[in-house]
């Protein structure tokens, strides 16, 4: 890319530029900015790129970004070729954050650039759905705080699209207009028991795609019908115990101090008795955990449903697709909260605390795609080496 001469704050001609400024700061250039042109010092792309770069170093309060990037100054503006003697401060990352920045272009821009350079794009087949509540969110004397609806390819690390939940709404009123913004075509939806509807299901599959669902209290006739099925067989003196389909398959792993064995039995026996559009096949899973420190031991059972038929997905595989639901919570909420502290950060504008949540996706997605496993080892490597960071949302130096 070729950049023209531009104003203070923005990026001018080869002479004096280490980085091409392309890929992700043309996305965000196309991001609408609502400041008045009248004294506005620097341009809303480059502000967000360096909130960005900010985080990927180990910022998460707005104040500490604003920090960093003064700092860093000197280092930022030789490396980027900008005009500027210095950089923008707090109130103008507030400012941008709060009024200036279309949220939902930000978000589909964020969406776009994570597919684009996913190492597995187009071959992730899970999309998990779940709710956040961002609790940093929450004002003094409120008890709800900015609620988002989250779709996950927790195959990917990518953050398809997350909506916001508002307070004359519920999750189950917000599901469907997510779901019709998806390309659904081939793809199982997982969620947990709260999205096991019976709308949601002939949703997903009349838009091409197949669900995964868990059966709890909320739909006490299909729990009811699938733990008998699955339920031990009494043998009665003169009657045989009768035929069934089951189909089991068992994994393990290790972690956090403690074993974990997970035991799935699905059937397709329910499949013409189920009050149930396009059921395919009803399943029981067992998790046993032992804690290694004591061998304390305890045991989980759940029972689900889902489109897919057998010869679609096995045993083997809706164990894995079970599994992979969980993704959304391990792999993007805990880290969310663990490790950007999005639920320890004060920001009680909602649009200051959606427009976080969306550079916090864009990160964990970046780390992720360059095959990271401690996300916080990744951001001791990113603060110390700027410039690392800076070439994974530009192009490479010039």
């Amino acid at each position: 890319m070729k950049s023209t001469t531009m104003t203070a704050g923005m990026p001018v001609g080869e002479e004096g530029r280490v980085y091409d400024l392309g890929d992700l700061y043309i996305e965000l250039d196309k991001v609408t900015d609502r400041r008045r042109a009248r004294g506005k010092r620097y341009c809303l792309a480059l502000v967000l790129l360096l909130i960005i770069l900010a985080k990927m170093a180990g910022q998460d309060r707005p104040y500490a970004m604003a920090d960093w990037i003064s700092a860093h100054a000197t280092k930022l503006i030789s490396m980027l070729g900008l005009t500027c003697q210095r950089l923008f401060c707090l109130n103008t990352l507030r400012r941008v954050l709060q009024d200036a920045t279309d949220l939902e272009e930000l978000q589909e821009t964020v969406c776009r650039f994570l597919c684009q350079g996913s190492p597995r794009r187009g071959h992730s087949m899970t999309i998990s759905i779940d709710g956040k509540v961002l609790r940093g969110s929450l004002a003094l004397g409120q008890d709800r705080g900015v609620y988002l609806l989250v779709a996950y390819l927790p195959e990917e690390g990518v953050v398809l699209l997350q909506v916001a939940v508002e307070s004359n709404e519920n999750e189950l009123t917000v599901v469907p207009r997510l779901l019709q913004a998806l390309d659904l075509r081939g793809k199982v939806v997982t969620a947990d028991a709260l999205f096991t509807q019976r709308a949601l299901s002939v949703q997903i599959v009349e838009a091409g795609g197949d669900y995964l669902w868990l059966a709890k209290e909320n739909q006490p006739r299909l729990l009811e019908a699938i733990a008998q099925l699955f339920a031990p067989q009494t043998r009665t003196p003169g009657w045989g115990v009768p035929r069934n389909d089951f189909q089991k398959a068992t994994s393990s792993n290790k972690g956090h101090g403690r074993l974990e064995r997970r035991t799935i039995t699905t059937s397709e026996l329910l499949n013409d008795y189920l009050d149930w559009p396009y059921v395919g096949q009803v399943f029981r899973l067992e998790r046993q955990r032992t804690r290694l420190k004591d061998g304390r031991q305890e045991t989980e059972v759940v029972y689900g449903l889902t489109s897919l038929c057998r010869h679609e997905a096995d045993a083997r595989r809706l164990l894995q697709l079970a599994r992979g639901h969980w993704g959304i919570e391990n792999g993007l909420f805990y880290r969310r909260d663990a490790t950007l502290h999005e639920d320890a950060t004060r920001m009680t504008n909602p649009a200051l605390a959606r427009a976080m949540s969306i550079i916090n996706n864009l990160v964990l997605g970046l780390i992720i795609q360059q095959g990271w496993r401690y996300v916080p080892e990744a951001r001791r490597r990113y603060s110390a080496h700027p410039h690392e960071a800076l070439a994974l949302l530009v192009s490479s130096p010039t």
